[in-house]
């Protein structure tokens, strides 16, 4: 059966927001210098160089190569030099020498993302395969992760800068919040569990609507009674333990997050540093430079890997949530377009409400949860080389959940499943507490 072709009015709204995502990258690039561009300061980063020329690649890969008679790429190596990791597709360059790629020049970078553009623009002036308008659609949510990618990977390569510039020079200024008032107390909201509906399936009737195929089939699973806080843990509480010999107790780690810990050296989040000049002994470094923690202690703790967050919910005498619990308590509560995402620029979590109930699910940080990334029952990738986008990582990967301050909010949904190898902290990272129902 021929797909029906996508609808004049669908392919107006797609343009438009096709146009917007791809400017919102360039703006969050603006106050980057040429040679910024370029760095690649740890073996999870990317250079934005290369994330601004990887994004193209997607559109040109899988949309204009395949759908549009007689197109022309606009440099033949681009293929395999901004291939990320679809073997299929062909070689690659390794991961860790993305930030030798002095050329292409970022003019020609600009360039191909103009040529790109232009291609899908017109593209889109002319009814397309429902098939098409699915890739265009996916494409834009990789941009967006990759505008996400680009903030924590620049924020790493500033902070290990001998000079620790900024990305913004201004000072840190958290819009909406008053950070001189004392975090709420932690409190508790409780749910039955049950058999309960996890996961989605996108509407095939309309090609803009999107899932992750890795958020798919909606499928049914048991919970037991439990309860999460109702908000994340603080700067202020994490301090608490360190002072208490946090990351010198191997009966609070997991085995191999022990082992990190000490190969590693932690002694704290990452961009934490010793400062005397401070109450608290300690400075954070952020997207506006370095800010004491006595300003910063009652928003959450961020930059944690997934064995920080666990031990500090064993040390707190809870645990952290598994990705269904979070999911379910999640579709119970509204995300409010409000909520601390990057369109808000704090660019770093923000204190909570003290509003009852559930606070923070959305924005603020990544919580880590105690689930292991896998397909759910009845997962089946995307055909050809777009399978590879996530199945191909259900190993040795842990799932996060609800977005950051740096996520675009058009992005997220209780569904959305994020994950990263335990040991990572270069993300905005946190987490909250869950227990047992009825303790």
């Amino acid at each position: 059966m021929t797909p029906m072709a996508a609808t004049v009015p669908t392919l107006s709204s797609l343009l438009a927001r096709y146009q917007a995502v791809r400017t919102a990258t360039l703006e969050f690039c603006r106050p980057l210098s040429p040679e910024d561009l370029m760095v690649q300061s740890c073996p999870e980063a990317s250079p934005v160089k290369w994330h601004l020329a990887h994004t193209s690649w997607f559109f040109e890969t899988f949309v204009l190569r395949e759908y549009v008679a007689g197109y022309q790429p606009f440099h033949p190596d681009f293929l395999w030099l901004f291939n990320s990791y679809y073997n299929s597709l062909g070689d690659m360059p390794e991961k860790k020498l993305r930030a030798s790629f002095s050329r292409p020049p970022l003019e020609s970078i600009l360039a191909y993302r103009a040529h790109v553009d232009a291609a899908i623009t017109t593209f889109l002036q002319h009814p397309a395969e429902d098939e098409a308008t699915r890739r265009i659609t996916l494409g834009l949510q990789h941009e967006q992760q990759h505008l996400e990618l680009i903030a924590t990977d620049i924020k790493h390569a500033l902070f290990t800068n001998p000079l620790h510039p900024a990305y913004l020079e201004a000072p840190l200024a958290l819009q909406g919040t008053d950070n001189t008032m004392p975090a709420p107390p932690q409190a508790w909201v409780n749910f039955q569990g049950g058999l309960i509906g996890i996961g989605i399936d996108p509407d095939p009737a309309d090609p803009t609507a999107f899932a992750f195929d890795n958020e798919t089939p909606r499928h049914q699973v048991f919970l037991a009674p439990y309860a999460l806080a109702t908000r994340l843990v603080t700067c202020a509480e994490y301090l608490a333990f360190i002072d208490q010999g946090g990351y010198a107790r191997p009966e609070l780690w997991l085995s191999e997050g022990w082992a990190t810990n000490r190969a590693e050296g932690w002694h704290a989040p990452l961009y934490w540093r010793h400062d005397t000049s401070t109450q608290s002994g300690w400075s954070i470094y952020t997207m506006h430079g370095f800010v004491p923690l006595d300003d910063l202690s009652e928003t959450p703790v961020c930059h944690l890997s997934f064995f920080e967050a666990d031990a500090y919910a064993r040390f707190a005498g809870h645990r952290l949530p598994t990705e269904f619990e979070w999911e379910h308590a999640a579709t119970q509560v509204a995300k409010s377009m409000a909520a601390n995402f990057l369109k808000s620029a704090n660019l770093h979590p923000t204190p909570s409400s003290a509003a009852p109930g559930l606070q923070q699910m959305f924005g603020d940080v990544w919580e880590w949860t105690a689930s292991g990334y896998t397909g759910y029952p009845g997962y089946k990738p995307l055909p050809g080389a777009l399978g590879e986008y996530n199945g191909k990582f259900m190993s040795s990967q842990v799932i996060l959940r609800g977005g950051s301050c740096v996520t675009p909010a058009t992005h997220i949904r209780p569904t959305y499943r994020n994950f990263f190898s335990p040991g990572s902290r270069w993300q905005f990272s946190g987490l909250r507490l869950a227990k047992d129902g009825n303790k």
